[in-house]
């Protein structure tokens, strides 16, 4: 009988591995996936079917809503879906949309284009201030209009 109510305690504690001990934050927020590979399932819950297996991590997703230990994602093409919490992690990313975007040395129209980046770049968000974000692509870093990002919110002030 004890060895059965190990097991129970153990499954448990393990259910509920993904869920973070911090408080929740308020949704809709940006995040990243953490891993290398994904799975979208169509509810909170691992007996729920598996719709986009993903295999790009940092990429930028918006978490819309949150249940204990699963998070309602919003991925760039805007298809929306439940993730183990676990894979989805703090790290602000960006992906570039449309066509291709000019990374600047300073966050104006005026300043040297250092980069370019074509669309689905994904690149570390670190600073975001009058519409304009700092982006990192492995490296390599500029300034890029908010405009040109999915990850960022318009106007939003990011340090």
């Amino acid at each position: 009988m004890r060895v059965i109510t190990a097991a129970l305690v153990a499954m448990l504690l393990a259910g509920s591995a993904g869920a973070s001990s911090s408080p929740q934050k308020k949704t809709p927020y940006w995040a990243s996936l953490s891993a290398g590979q994904a799975r979208m399932r169509s509810g909170p819950g691992r007996n729920y079917p598996v719709n986009w297996f993903y295999q790009r991590q940092g990429l930028p997703v918006q978490v819309i809503e949150t249940y204990p230990g699963w998070r309602k994602v919003r991925d760039p093409d805007g298809t929306t879906g439940w993730m183990i919490g676990n894979l989805i992690g703090d790290q602000r990313t960006g992906m570039i949309k449309d066509g291709t975007a000019d990374l600047r040395d300073a966050p104006n129209d005026g300043a040297k284009v250092v980069w370019r980046a074509e669309p689905g770049v994904i690149g570390k968000v670190s600073h975001c201030a009058d519409g304009w974000c700092r982006l990192d692509v492995q490296g390599r870093g500029g300034f890029v209009e908010e405009t040109k990002l999915w990850g960022v919110d318009e106007g939003e002030n990011l340090d």
